[in-house]
């Protein structure tokens, strides 16, 4: 039995993983993010169980290690809030969820561009005064268009196998080809020609060194006029400021996103007094053609249900010593 504490814990959570567990670990659980100022909240446990809002970074990683902690157990796929490089060096093990529920993050992408393309949410909140003109309100259909899919693993496949049936042409873009993608008629293509063919471009790619600002001035500058960009991977892969002259110059007609390059902080949290967001943020929100959501995407009781599973079952065979590092 290990001791774990799960730091950034929800009410949701703490039920599904207390349902999973059985008893199998001692978990305690604590609303609060694992940052530098409450690091010491660690003591006493071999292990901490970690989401995206903790900031593993070299000095918390180094604070842990002194106080003893052996495992950092991710609930979540991405890692790109963990200094990898300073846990390998201190000997800490890390190990993230590499497969949950693919299809809840794709539905949702679909979700935020027919959205997107189909005014829906202005729709809506011209109807809430008494509006119901339509005359600004035209979409255009998904059926037939071409979108280009940056990033082909599990969650990119399941965009990818939604769009198909759609009716689109699916141009795709990824250092690794993926056979299922292949068989379910995508196209791999380079970066550049993917930007300049596609109607509509969807981010499905971790963040790292080579994704951070994947979607600078100079590639934006290579996508279509009109096209919209939906992203669901992280804020990073795209540069906000030059995405905000995109959106302002007409060069991308719409945007929808479940992720914010400066969300830490503003998502997962109620502001009730005052909104704490870059005016970056809210000249998004201001804007018609753009719809942001709060990194909810993977919240399906699905995937919360199998997050929790895996999770535990991560903690037992780190236990058994049957698995090492593996992100």
């Amino acid at each position: 039995m290990l001791k774990v504490a799960v730091f950034s814990s929800k009410p949701y959570e703490k039920e599904a993983l207390s349902a999973a567990n059985q008893s199998a670990h001692e978990l305690t659980f604590f609303t609060e993010n694992l940052n530098e100022s409450t690091v010491d909240m660690a003591k006493g446990f071999q292990a901490v169980c970690c989401f995206v809002t903790d900031s593993l970074n070299a000095a918390v990683l180094k604070k842990l290690y002194a106080l003893g902690i052996q495992y950092i157990v991710l609930r979540s796929t991405g890692y790109d809030h963990v200094d990898i490089e300073k846990a390998a060096e201190l000997g800490l093990v890390v190990v993230n969820i590499p497969r949950y529920s693919p299809f809840a993050v794709a539905e949702f992408a679909t979700a935020l561009l027919l959205a997107v393309m189909k005014k829906i949410i202005l729709s809506y909140e011209r109807g809430l005064a008494g509006n119901f003109v339509i005359d600004d309100l035209m979409g255009a259909n998904l059926h037939g268009k071409t979108v280009g899919v940056i990033g082909t693993g599990h969650i990119g496949t399941a965009f990818i196998q939604i769009l198909k049936g759609f009716g689109c042409n699916v141009l795709a873009y990824d250092p690794y080809k993926n056979p299922a993608c292949i068989a379910l008629g995508a196209e791999y293509v380079l970066l550049d020609d993917l930007l300049e063919r596609s109607d509509i471009v969807s981010l499905h790619c971790l963040l790292n060194e080579t994704t951070y600002h994947l979607l600078n001035a100079d590639r934006l500058a290579k996508m279509k006029k009109g096209a919209i960009l939906i992203n669901t991977a992280r804020g990073n892969v795209v540069d906000t400021n030059t995405l905000l002259k995109a959106l302002e110059s007409g060069k991308l007609g719409g945007f929808g996103a479940d992720v914010y390059e400066y969300e830490q902080g503003l998502f997962f949290v109620k502001h009730d007094k005052q909104h704490p967001v870059h005016e970056e943020f809210l000249k998004l929100q201001s804007m018609p053609n753009v719809l942001i959501t709060g990194h909810h995407a993977f919240f399906t009781d699905e995937a919360v249900t199998k997050i929790a599973s895996i999770t535990i079952a991560n903690l037992t065979q780190l236990e058994s010593g049957s698995i090492q590092n593996r992100v």
